[in-house]
């Protein structure tokens, strides 16, 4: 580099002296030059008494006329002077005396300037030559560089992240505290006979903060740090790929200790055979380099390979063998408490009201990742600067949350009076029947304004961390689901098209409990059909029947079944309570919304105990 450097700043100095000195030739020099003339005419002229001066410089006389004409003439014998081949041309010594005459001795500048001036044209040209070669074989002509690799370093200029900086998984942090104690400190572990993991491979969903942890190792080693893309290593040309595999673990070598990391590796780490093109593709060669760079890595090398994806099923066993990729961190969605402390990383240095609980929007938060945290915290914060708020406060919290989970609010969307009152008493089934049942999550808001795609919507938060599913809360939610479609027939007699999702989600979940759980007191304790991923010119995923047609109608019939008892379940709550679903949806239509607390007013205020 430093090299190219100085090549470029000579071959910039060349071209200058070329200008200056074409320059200097154009305008300091004559442009039109002297009149040669006869050294005869130059006596006649001297006897005439029309010349004021002559200067000797060599054989060449240079002549000033009284006009001040000038003209040029050459004498035949530098030695013999002037003044004697006037006086051979009959010039007297009276008229030579009248003439100024000065010699001067020939310098040998102008020779040089005159070949300089002749070659400079060669001179230009065969520079324009070296500098293209030399731009042809620089690493930075897209010719070379195709092959090369497109790892970028992370730059020291911007503050380092560290594990300060990622919340919520501790138990990843803890696993990737042995790799950066290993960067710093290599030989407590070589004295010892330990080894390393050369690879470690981040599981997890997306938007769970797989890249930031990556970046966090880097800050908290100290060591610098490659990143690239699993899918920049693939090229459409045979041979690339695995050349840019050699030219990354060349470089990273060099600046060994380092970390290299890949994101979705599953780009170029797929299991070989599963695709298109036979066992020779251009993909699956890049996969063979990485596979014998990674084992080829000394133990005093000191570069780790960090690698993210989230489909590990996918890829290629001789990966994940030990050697390679031979320990996996998983990085999942946060729980309760770690999305209060990502909220509280996101929060930091930003002004919030006193009122907000970081707790309590953390248990509004189910399900969410690091990253529709950081998209919560950031929608929050525009909603405060709309409302011309000095800081973001709980309500527009809150607002985010529905905003991030159901999409934004669509105030302006025109509905009619009679839809508007469907749509009320749909959603009003939904909220009556979840807040009568015992296994039902709890409501937390009902609401009658479009959201996103959604006409309405009932949010309901569990109010616990649940990993196990039981099918009494199946039942209960099924259930729920069902109630609006229930509550459509039960009022109006007839039924529409606003139950399209809640028709689909319950099926769905029906076929899993009857087919994947085993919940069928019929069927038995068994599961039915095979989940295969096919990668052909995409991800499709298929089920595989391994039962016979007798079995499938006894499935069929067993999903019915089950939905079934789950509508009549509903409808034997809305019947019952018909007052109550009234005001329900009464109240909605006055305000649009209305929130857990005052769902649960407005079922005591009819005289019903809760049954939660």
């Amino acid at each position: 580099m430093l090299h190219n450097k100085w090549l470029r700043f000579g071959f910039t100095l060349l071209l200058l002296s070329v200008v200056i000195g074409m320059g200097y030739f154009n305008f300091f020099q004559d442009k039109q030059p002297n009149p040669i003339i006869p050294i005869s005419k130059l006596g006649q002229d001297v006897q005439s008494g029309v010349v004021k001066s002559l200067a000797v410089n060599g054989t060449t006389v240079n002549i000033v006329y009284q006009d001040g004409t000038t003209a040029t003439s050459v004498q035949s014998a530098a030695d013999s002077g002037i003044e004697k081949t006037l006086a051979n041309l009959n010039v007297s010594p009276n008229q030579v005396a009248a003439v100024d005459i000065t010699y001067g001795h020939a310098t040998e500048w102008s020779d040089v300037l005159s070949i300089l001036l002749a070659f400079l044209p060669l001179v230009f040209i065969g520079g324009m030559i070296f500098f293209f070669m030399r731009r042809a074989q620089n690493g930075n002509n897209p010719a070379r560089s195709f092959s090369k690799s497109k790892a970028r370093q992370a730059s020291n200029v911007k503050p380092q992240i560290t594990f300060a900086d990622v919340a919520g998984v501790d138990e990843a942090k803890q696993e990737l505290q042995e790799v950066v104690e290993f960067l710093k400190e290599p030989g407590k572990f070589t004295a010892l006979g330990a080894r390393i993991p050369r690879g470690v491979l981040l599981v997890g969903p997306p938007g769970t903060g797989k890249t930031l942890m990556a970046r966090a190792v880097a800050g908290e080693a100290n060591v610098p740090f490659f990143s690239i893309s699993g899918s920049e290593f693939v090229e459409m040309f045979v041979g690339v790929g695995a050349s840019r595999v050699r030219d990354l673990f060349t470089t990273a070598k060099k600046n060994s200790p380092c970390i290299v990391f890949v994101d979705e590796i599953d780009a170029v780490g797929r299991n070989r055979g599963s695709g298109v093109g036979g066992s020779n593709d251009e993909r699956e060669q890049t996969l063979n380099q990485i596979l014998v760079e990674m084992d080829g890595f000394d133990t005093d090398t000191n570069v780790i390979i960090v690698a993210a994806t989230n489909r590990p099923d996918i890829l290629d066993p001789a990966l994940l063998r030990p050697g390679r990729f031979d320990r996996r961190v998983i990085i999942d969605r946060p729980d309760m408490l770690g999305r209060k402390q990502i909220l509280e990383v996101h929060f930091k240095g930003k002004p919030i009201s006193d009122e907000v609980d970081l707790g309590a929007v953390a248990k509004l938060t189910p399900g969410f990742s690091g990253a529709d945290i950081e998209n919560l915290v950031n929608e929050a914060a525009i909603l405060a600067a709309r409302r011309e708020k000095k800081a973001t406060g709980m309500i527009e919290l809150q607002e985010s949350v529905e905003k991030v989970m159901a999409g934004p609010e669509r105030k302006s969307r025109r509905v009619i009076e009679e839809e508007k009152r469907i749509i009320a008493y749909h959603e009003a089934g939904h909220a009556l029947v979840m807040q009568m049942l015992p296994n039902s999550d709890p409501v937390y808001k009902v609401s009658i304004t479009s959201r996103g795609t959604a006409l309405s919507y009932t949010m309901h938060l569990p109010a616990d961390e649940r990993y196990l599913q039981r099918r009494s809360k199946f039942m209960d939610d099924l259930a729920g689901v069902l109630g609006g479609r229930v509550a459509e027939e039960l009022v109006f007699g007839d039924i529409t098209t606003n139950a399209a999702n809640d028709l689909e989600s319950t099926t769905q979940l029906v076929r899993a409990m009857v087919t994947r759980y085993g919940m069928s007191d019929v069927l038995g304790q068994r599961t039915f059909g095979a989940r295969e991923e096919m990668i052909f010119l995409g991800r499709e995923i298929s089920e595989r029947r391994n039962y016979g047609e007798a079995v499938a109608r006894q499935i069929d019939e067993e999903i019915k079944k089950i939905i079934l008892t789950a509508y009549a379940q509903a409808r034997e709550i809305l019947q019952a309570y018909r007052d109550v679903l009234d005001a329900i949806a009464n109240r909605l239509l006055l305000a649009e919304s209305i929130d857990g607390v005052e769902l649960a007013r407005l079922v005591a205020d009819q005289g019903l105990y809760q049954c939660r």
